[in-house]
């Protein structure tokens, strides 16, 4: 038994020699050309490796850096560059006949750049796998010949690119790469590998020809099971989006399209937090959307159609270009159908909740050009005023300093069309049943309001309704048919404008005791100066004169030339 187990320990030992001392006598950089080759016909994009080293134990091929080609028609910068690569093998072959059989792949620390076409209508990374785009991808056909022939030369083995063992062992090494390929895949490569992952990347996203700012995804990690050209399969993703907020995403995807890899359908459940809109590259920048989100959602696309669905909350939300972030959170249901061939898409469903304040919107838009163009439908019906008072900064309305929105109905119906950054909106505001809290419009009228009317304003102003149309514009935005009314004052028509810099230019008239008083409103919407129309009251006061004078009954009708002139404070000329 002693004997048996000195010889035992013996055979150990021996062994543990041969692994150590095996990286010694197995120089890894043999296989360079061959797994250069392997992945540039696989990628149909010309793929260099560093320096490699063999790791008996961990049963891996490491290479210090690794870069990838970009397609030529979009830059001759590499496509991806990793600080090293790390590939599994099976070391049985590897060590008795020099035969690589990869089984996973691990790019460190990548830097990926990703490049939509000027049109949109093609990414840079939409040809990868694509071998007829080899040539055009800058991988020379002599070259990776001759770096085959110099393999065989060094490791004895028979193969070629198209033969290469890296492949076709594979089989028993990926299930999935077992299954029937459909004949719209069958110029994928035949390149299968269990695990595919990517540690601490940094993925970049930009449009070619575009002033918009690249946006950059730090922290990007991705790991895949069973990948394969021809079949589906798992992935999960995290990363940190631009200016903050995470991301992650787990699903599935597969077959990838031979002729266009951005088409490759697939699935996959989204969870972000605490995403900035402005940034985040989901909305058009031009839109003026801002504010820090959290969503749930789901993505599914089958290569020509995507859909989107789910919640989403948003903090600080702005929604005009001058807008201010709103008073509190704000709720997002959506469903949204994108066509990428198309590059067109429709807005289903878009249920915005303030509290108990919804309004819906629909549409389409189109993201052809620079900037994308929409055509939308908004609806909110019956909306409490209360819950939609934190909103108004985030539409860019401003109210006079500490007057504020209390009680009542706000209805808004509205048609916006155009480029998001010249945007147009007209639709219709009704209001009812509200007060507009520290703030005395009667005072701002003038002391002869309440001598008119008969009655005392107060500090607070009611108001019992309020209609405009309205048409919002870069240039401004612009009220007519305007009917407001104050029951401690009466009825107030008229229409104006409202400059991008929140400049009033308003002609009114108010209906008070029985008379019509023109006025204008100018100043600002925080502090809006009210205005006599001379002229306007002159002529309806000589009307009114020459009324009386025929009726014959002037001594018996209150002079009102008082009141009148003592309305916006001024008083009658002796």
């Amino acid at each position: 038994m002693k004997r048996f187990l000195k010889i035992l320990g013996i055979v150990i030992a021996v062994l543990i020699v041969i692994v150590i001392a095996l990286p010694f006598f197995i120089d890894a950089n043999v296989f360079r050309p061959k797994l250069e080759s392997e992945l540039t016909d696989a990628l149909g994009r010309q793929v260099k490796v560093g320096n490699l080293s063999l790791s008996i134990f961990s049963g891996s091929v490491g290479a210090d850096n690794i870069s990838i080609a970009d397609d030529p028609k979009f830059s001759n910068t590499p496509f991806v560059q990793a600080k090293s690569l790390r590939v599994g093998v099976e070391m049985i072959p590897l060590i008795f006949s020099k035969t690589l059989i990869v089984t996973n792949l691990t790019l460190n620390e990548p830097q990926i750049s990703l490049v939509k076409s000027p049109n949109g209508q093609t990414w840079n990374f939409s040809s990868l796998g694509n071998k007829n785009a080899g040539a055009s991808a800058g991988a020379p056909a002599p070259e990776t010949a001759s770096n085959a022939t110099a393999e065989k030369k060094a490791s004895g083995s028979a193969g070629g690119p198209k033969s290469a063992p890296a492949s076709k062992p594979e089989p028993s090494n990926s299930s999935s790469t077992e299954s029937s390929p459909s004949s719209s895949a069958s110029s994928n490569p035949n390149l299968s590998v269990k695990k595919l992952n990517v540690n601490d990347g940094r993925l970049t996203v930009s449009r070619a020809d575009s002033t918009e700012q690249q946006r950059v995804y730090d922290k990007v990690n991705i790991q895949v099971t069973n990948f394969s050209f021809t079949t589906a399969f798992p992935f999960d993703m995290t990363a940190n989006l631009p200016s903050g907020g995470t991301m992650k995403l787990t699903g599935g995807a597969g077959p990838i399209d031979p002729t266009d890899a951005a088409r490759t359908p697939f699935h996959a459940k989204v969870s972000v937090q605490k995403m900035n809109l402005a940034t985040s590259g989901f909305i058009d920048p031009a839109a003026g959307i801002g504010g820090i989100a959290d969503l749930d959602g789901n993505l599914v696309s089958d290569g020509h159609e995507a859909k989107a669905t789910g919640t989403l909350t948003v903090n600080g939300l702005k929604v005009a270009q001058k807008g201010s972030p709103a008073g509190r959170p704000v709720d997002v249901k959506f469903s949204v159908v994108d066509n990428l061939a198309k590059q067109t898409g429709d807005i289903t469903q878009c249920d915005v909740s303030m509290g108990k304040a919804v309004a819906h919107l629909t549409g389409n838009f189109d993201t052809h050009g620079k900037v994308t163009v929409v055509n939308l439908k908004f609806n909110g019906p019956s909306m409490p005023v209360d819950d939609l008072e934190a909103m108004l900064p985030a539409l860019g309305v401003t109210l006079p300093p500490k007057a504020e929105l209390k009680g009542g109905t706000l209805s808004v119906t509205a048609d916006s069309a155009g480029p998001v950054d010249k945007l147009v909106t007209t639709g219709n505001v009704k209001l009812q049943n509200t007060q507009l809290a520290n703030f005395n419009l009667g005072d701002k009228l003038g002391a002869a309001v309440s001598a008119l009317s008969g009655k005392n304003t107060g500090n607070d102003t009611t108001i019992q309704n309020f209609s405009s149309d309205v048409k919002v514009a870069p240039q401004g935005t612009q009220a007519s048919n305007i009917n407001l009314t104050v029951p401690a004052i009466g009825v107030l028509s008229g229409d104006g404008t409202v400059s991008p810099s929140n400049q009033l230019a308003f002609k009114m008239k108010a209906q008070v005791a029985g008379m019509g008083i023109p006025f204008g409103v100018t100043g600002t919407t925080t502090d809006p100066k009210f205005t006599p129309d001379v002229k306007g009251i002159a002529s309806g006061l000589l009307q009114g004169a020459l009324s009386n004078a025929s009726g014959g009954n002037q001594g018996q009708q209150q002079n009102p030339i008082n009141s009148v002139m003592g309305l916006f404070k001024k008083k009658p000329q002796k």
